[in-house]
């Protein structure tokens, strides 16, 4: 009886963290050199991609969705072996789009500008409240789309629309640099 009760809890207790990453003691959100209109963002050493040339961004999303496509979830996972959502986004911008993010969805929500749903284009951060205090960050992709690395099923392409998601959406950002 005691181990069927754990075996309720764990999981369900997994599920209630979700993806609200807490920053590493210390860490601060800074303002990049020459970059005032995006507080906390810089570039990674090495080509850039324009967030605004939204097929190339498309492009190299999609290319990072095959190669991590059902990498585990693991929470403060930054790797292929497993990874977080803010994880994965921090990695996906810093080695895809050389864009430096911080580390945690606290701070990734802080960053650009608001965005209506309806003007999402790819590139765009995008927000959930998972739970009581659980918050989830994805990357738009194209029609309603996101990128992220989901607790149940690892990094997948799941849709606004689906009706998890569409409740629990909070907001978006776009990180024009």
């Amino acid at each position: 009886m005691k181990k069927s009760i754990w075996l309720m809890v764990v999981p369900l207790t997994i599920g209630l963290v979700g993806c609200s990453s807490v920053p590493e003691k210390g860490t601060k959100v800074t303002h990049a050199p020459g970059v005032t209109h995006v507080p906390g963002v810089t570039h990674a050493p090495g080509a850039m991609v324009n967030l605004e040339n939204t097929s190339l961004v498309k492009k190299v999303l999609y290319e990072q969705y095959n190669q991590w496509k059902h990498t585990r979830y693991r929470m403060g996972g930054m790797s292929r072996s497993g990874v977080d959502c803010s994880g994965f986004i921090q990695v996906t911008f810093k080695t895809k789009l050389g864009v430096v993010l911080p580390r945690s969805t606290e701070f990734q929500a802080q960053l650009g500008e608001s965005v209506s749903k309806s003007e999402l284009r790819a590139g765009d951060l995008v927000f959930f409240k998972t739970r009581w205090s659980g918050r989830h960050v994805g990357v738009y992709i194209e029609d309603g789309r996101f990128l992220h690395a989901s607790s149940t099923y690892g990094v997948t392409i799941s849709k606004l629309n689906e009706s998890y998601w569409k409740s629990a959406y909070w907001k978006a950002k776009r990180l024009d640099m």
